[in-house]
C-alpha cells in the first residue's frame, strides 16, 4: 500500500502511540515525520492522532467503520518496517 493515495472509507481514525525520547521508538518517530505530512494531504478529513509518553510502547492503531479496531506493535523496528507494518494494518 502506498501512503501516496487516499485511504478507504472504512477507515475511520489512526492512533500512533510512541515514546518521544525511547530508543525503541526511533523508527516509529521517523515514520511520522517522513510520511504524517504525506498521510494527511491525501486524507485531509482522517483523524491522524500521535500520542507520545515516556516509556509507552511504539504501536498504531486502526479504527474502522462498526466499531473495528486492529493494531500492530512497532517496538524496536526501523521506519521502513515501521511503514510495511502500517501499510498492512491499513490494508
Amino acid at each position: 500500500m502506498s501512503f501516496t493515495k487516499a485511504f478507504s472509507p472504512a477507515l475511520r481514525e489512526i492512533r500512533i502511540l510512541c515514546s518521544q525520547t525511547g530508543p525503541a521508538s526511533a523508527g516509529t518517530r521517523q515514520f511520522i515525520l517522513n510520511r504524517y505530512p504525506t498521510i494527511k494531504d491525501m486524507n485531509p478529513d482522517l483523524p491522524v492522532l500521535i500520542r507520545e509518553a515516556h516509556g509507552t510502547p511504539a504501536r498504531v492503531f486502526a479504527r474502522f467503520e462498526r466499531g473495528v479496531e486492529k493494531h500492530v506493535e512497532l517496538d524496536n523496528l526501523s521506519a521502513t518496517d515501521v511503514e510495511a507494518k502500517v501499510a498492512q494494518l491499513l490494508s
